[in-house]
């Protein structure tokens, strides 16, 4: 197809502005998708999407639109709004050359939408500012217009007013994509170039790569190379997403579709990668993506019903899909072999673990979460550390590093106070105070990750009454006073409990947390005693009880002896079986020393 008739294009917005209402409609007014197989959320394919209401992978579809007497052919990829999904709304910019930029009309410009809108102007791809929502009674299109102007530069005339949800001009607004946003650059260079953009495992074709051809042609039974593993494939089907996959004989420059040529190893694909065709290579690979920084690391464990090659293969499968979690093999005394996995965020972790139970049927034990930080040795050498179960002895630590992010909270000024109440006691530094309108106000942050990383957005959202959103974003890492925080449970160390905190709240932070264990930890039929530990002197103990069987119920009568000598018995059969004993710690011990509430 001609180039100059081809359009690719992403919706971007923060959570609930209304992306995946606005792809159903141009669905539904290209006639890609019939009123009949019509339904909501219907680029959203996974169950967890559709349960809680939001998009976590970004998705493609290819439309075709007839305008000013010709048909377009309109790739959309809708994408995640969280901040979580940062690195999905990434990977499909570099795919595009527009991007639609939705506001939500009675909420305003929010946190997100600023960094996604940073996002698309560092890609390069032209902004197009859509208002969405204005059929609503508490709307204010005027108002947001100027605010979209104010905060991001889009002119207020220039923006779109639309509902999503009654298709007000909506058709307009595809008639805008094809006018103003700019055709696919062609690349003179005839190699083929296809970037690898996504990809999902596919249990009798194999991995089918998502490709947005950049130059050159695609064509079934051609000869592939991925550029990065080396490997070559026959191509055995291409097709493009309409929203069901529907095979074509070929896919030319501009255009977006998938490629299965049964690939089965699945290491051999990575997102980023170039396919290229094997008789006529390209001399240099596309420039790929940025590698993401994961911030938030966990240990995923086998549960009861699970073997470890079996947790293996379903982290491979997940790692395929998901470009932005890593893992690692990882051995602990007390939990056995198991993986650290790397995340971008909270809720990232979150996702992941249900997928893996639900993808995967299996059973996994999930320790609490940390964040990664910086050791500069005495040696002068600099390491970056994911749990602090790596961190050296005291005696070569030179300083401890943690990791800081800029952090941008939008809200309404009457919970100023409240919120600035509560990012002073996590140790936040207000840089600067930006009024968006008279009664809307955007404040920048320097704070430690680790302080803002698990419940604060929880909190602000309840200062606000539900109103505050808030992003961040990585800006280094820092000295800090920290120091490492270890819980000896039966009197062994256990690694996955271990924290790392500032020193000032290290003595309170411990104290609480064996609280909360002995809540968590079943009781044995021995006592087990639960102690803190900072640089090896012990500071705090609690004891989980012992369950106490009677065992003279059954003597009646004689001497105080024939009772003294049950009693002494079972005292040293509890002390053996102490020392021999394991203490089976559940999953809610884990999570339970996340919890900084009373």
């Amino acid at each position: 197809m001609d180039t100059r008739y081809i359009r690719n294009f992403s919706i971007i917005a923060h959570i609930d502005h209304g992306k995946s209402t606005l792809a159903d409609r141009m669905l539904g007014i290209t006639g890609t998708v019939s009123e009949r197989d019509a339904r909501e959320q219907l680029l959203d394919n996974m169950d967890i999407e559709r349960e809680r209401g939001i998009t976590i992978k970004a998705s493609a579809v290819t439309m075709q639109y007839k305008y000013d007497g010709h048909t377009y052919m309109l790739n959309l990829i809708d994408t995640p709004g969280h901040v979580d999904f940062h690195y999905e709304v990434s990977r499909a910019l570099a795919a595009c050359e527009g991007a639609l930029l939705v506001v939500d009309a009675s909420q305003g410009v929010e946190a997100q939408t600023v960094a996604n809108a940073y996002l698309a102007v560092e890609t390069g791809v032209e902004l197009m500012g859509v208002i969405n929502k204005v059929d609503l009674q508490g709307a204010q299109p005027d108002a947001v217009a100027e605010e979209i102007e104010h905060v991001l530069g889009i002119r207020a005339k220039e923006c779109f007013r639309i509902s999503a949800k009654t298709g007000l001009g909506c058709r307009e607004l595809l008639d805008a994509v094809c006018e103003l946003l700019p055709p696919p650059k062609t690349d003179p260079d005839e190699h083929v170039k296809a970037l690898v953009f996504d990809s999902h495992c596919d249990e009798y074709r194999g991995v089918v790569c998502y490709v947005r051809v950049f130059s050159g042609t695609l064509r079934v039974k051609q000869k592939i190379r991925l550029m990065r593993a080396g490997r070559s494939y026959l191509v055995t089907e291409l097709g493009k997403f309409t929203p069901e996959m529907t095979p074509v004989q070929e896919l030319g420059a501009g255009e977006v579709g998938y490629v299965i040529a049964n690939i089965r190893n699945l290491a051999d694909v990575t997102i980023g990668d170039t396919i290229t065709d094997e008789a006529h290579p390209a001399p240099k690979a596309l420039k790929g993506y940025q590698p993401p920084i994961q911030m938030v690391f966990s240990d995923f464990y086998p549960g009861a019903d699970t073997d470890y090659p079996k947790l293996r293969t379903a982290f491979e499968k997940l790692a395929l899909n998901d470009a932005s979690f890593s893992f690692v093999p990882q051995n602990s005394p007390a939990l056995g072999f198991g993986f650290r996995c790397g995340f971008l965020g909270l809720l990232h972790m979150e996702i992941i673990q249900e997928r893996l139970e639900r993808e995967n049927d299996i059973d996994v034990v999930q320790t609490a979460p940390t964040v990664s930080y910086e050791v500069l040795t005495t040696d002068g050498k600099t390491r970056r550390i994911d749990s602090p179960s790596e961190l050296p002895d005291r005696t070569h630590i030179e300083e401890l590093r943690e990791p800081f992010v800029r952090l941008e909270i939008i809200t309404s000024t009457e919970s100023i106070g409240g919120i600035m109440k509560l990012a002073e006691s996590r140790r936040c530094k207000l840089i600067k105070t930006d009024y968006l309108s008279p009664t809307r106000v955007m404040m920048e942050y320097r704070a430690p990750l680790a302080e803002i990383v698990y419940d604060f957005y929880d909190k602000i959202k309840g200062v606000s009454r539900g109103y505050a959103t808030m992003d961040y974003e990585f800006i280094g890492f820092e000295m800090g006073n920290l120091v490492k925080i270890d819980i000896l449970v039966n009197q062994v160390p256990v690694d996955a409990l271990s924290q790392l905190v500032h020193r000032d709240n290290a003595e309170q932070r411990g104290r609480k947390l064996i609280v909360k264990l002995r809540k968590n930890i079943p009781r044995q039929q021995f006592e087990v005693p639960l102690q803190v530990a900072i640089g090896g002197k012990i500071i705090a103990r609690e004891t989980v009880k012992a369950y106490r069987k009677d065992v003279t119920a059954k003597l009646y009568g004689g001497d105080v002896t024939r009772k003294m000598k049950v009693l002494k018995k079972q005292k040293e059969g509890k002390r053996r079986m102490k020392s021999v004993g394991m203490v089976q710690i559940p999953q809610e011990a884990f999570m339970s020393i996340l919890d900084t509430s009373e």
